[in-house]
Parts: C-alpha cells; structure tokens; sequence
C-alpha cells in the first residue's frame, strides 16, 4: 500500500529551522498499526493524520514513533501549514477533534495559533528527585520544579543560565525514568536571558531524547510562569531548537478574566512545506 506524506515545518524561526512533522491528509481507512508503521517509517517526532470529523472541521490523530498522543503542537501547526499550502484553507478560523476534545484554530498574518485546554497544575518535585537527570547544580532554585498541562503533562524546570541550558548534558535513561514515575510525557527545562526565554525540550519515554520545538510545553510554561508570579503578561515568545541546529520560535497568548485569571491559552508559531514523500506499507 503507497501513502502519500507530507512534511512540513512548524514553530519555525524566519522561514528556517523549526520541528519537522509529517502529515497523512485524507486516509480514514489506515488502521492504527499502520499508523504508527507510517510514523516510524518517517522518524519525526510526531505524523499528524487529518480526515474529516462529525463535530469539528477536521480531526486530527497523533502518532509518535512508539505510539498514539492525544495532542500534538507542532503536528497541528505543520497540518495547517500543508492545508494552507495545498490552498485549502478559505476562513480565519477552525475547529478540530482531537482526544484531547474540540480546539480552536485560528489563523492570523500567516500565524497558526491553537487552543489549548485550560491548565491543570500538579506536583512540585524537589529537585533532588532529578538527581543523575543532569547536573542539579545548573538548577535554578529560585524557581518551583512542577508539572504542568494544557494537554499533556511536562516537568518544568528552571535552569540558572543559557549557557548553563545549553552545556546540559542530560541522562536519557534516568529521564525516561523519572518521566515514567510521574507519568508526563518529558522534561521541559527553560531559562531567561534578560527578555528571552529559552528552552529545551527531552522526551525520551516518548523514544524522541530531544525536541526542536514543542507547543504544549511551551503553554503550560506560560501558563506556569503567569500564575506562579514569575513573569506574568499575555503574550509569551519562547526559543527553542539551538542545541538541534533548527532555531525555533513559539508563541502562546493567554486570555484572562476580569480578575487576571487564565481562561484561554493558545500556542502559535508559523510553519512551512518542506518535502511530499511516498512510503509503501503493508
């Protein structure tokens, strides 16, 4: 059997670099061995597969390499993307089904934006339980270590420098570890430097050790840092991606309440066709 995939960039940083995903539009009868045959055969860290939906514009699945997501940033945005490529789409804003339920895709100035869920805080982890993780002395204990979600769940950890973030030498095997004790998805470090805010990305439960963009760690750290006080406005730019060689940017804008509480949060980022591939599986 011969699929056609689509490979597009998404969270890109002036047309360059970003995290590549590959997008299956219009296949419904794939079953999900075949799926994930497809997202291994393409390596990226996530395949998007679009077919149409009963309650929403379009529904969207996601796989990894290993298995099935319930949502997936950049995959969505590298979707809209390809769907904005093939000139398919006629109207600023969508919806779509995900497993994570019904979320809101709005374009705006060649921006793809997604909404998110609103999010769920967890655990604060003393840091000593990332021991072997990476050195603790790169933590910033300033800062609470915590699991946040807006749709998948992320350790998020303050770390004391960009240079610091980028010398992190991590354990993949002891991340994995850990990820597993608290059932997230990964590891989501990050650090200021001055007015920016950088990151880096490690799932290896997930068999992807590092990522080059991801938005819904990205939402659930502004989301993070606007609730704990650390940094509160409603319109975050994170950067990620250096240590990939594939500089990324993400957006998220929070929407608030009279009372400055979060009632909306959306990830967004711009995205770019890379290449159509055809893969033969069984």
């Amino acid at each position: 059997m011969n699929i056609s995939v689509y490979v597009a960039s998404a969270f890109s940083k002036n047309n360059n670099g970003g995290n590549k995903a590959g997008v299956v539009l219009n296949e419904p009868t794939l079953t999900t061995q075949q799926k994930m045959a497809i997202a291994k055969q393409l390596g990226y860290a996530e395949t998007a597969f679009v077919t149409d939906s009963k309650i929403a514009d379009y529904k969207l699945e996601y796989f990894t390499p290993k298995e099935e997501v319930d949502l997936c940033g950049h995959a969505t945005i590298g979707s809209f993307a390809i769907l904005m490529h093939l000139n398919r789409l006629h109207k600023n804003q969508y919806t779509i089904e995900t497993n994570s339920g019904v979320l809101t895709i709005t374009l705006k100035d060649g921006t793809i934006f997604m909404e998110q869920n609103r999010p769920n805080f967890y655990d604060i982890i003393p840091p000593n339980e990332l021991t072997e993780c990476f050195d603790l002395n790169k933590v910033n204990t300033n800062y609470q270590v915590q699991i946040v979600s807006t749709g998948l769940k992320d350790i998020l950890i303050p770390i004391k420098s960009e240079i610091d973030l980028h010398a992190l030498e991590p354990n993949f095997e002891k991340i994995r570890e850990v990820s597993a004790t608290y059932d997230v998805v990964g590891m989501h470090l990050y650090t200021f430097n001055n007015d920016r805010i950088i990151c880096r990305n490690f799932a290896p439960l997930y068999d992807i050790n590092e990522e080059a963009a991801t938005g819904t760690s990205n939402a659930a750290l502004a989301c993070y840092l606007y609730k704990n006080h650390y940094l509160r406005k409603e319109n975050y730019l994170f950067e990620q991606g250096y240590s990939l060689d594939s500089p990324s940017e993400v957006l998220v804008n929070l929407a608030l309440s009279n009372n400055d509480e979060i009632e909306k949060v959306f990830v967004g980022g711009k995205g770019y066709y890379c290449e159509k591939k055809n893969l033969t599986i069984e």
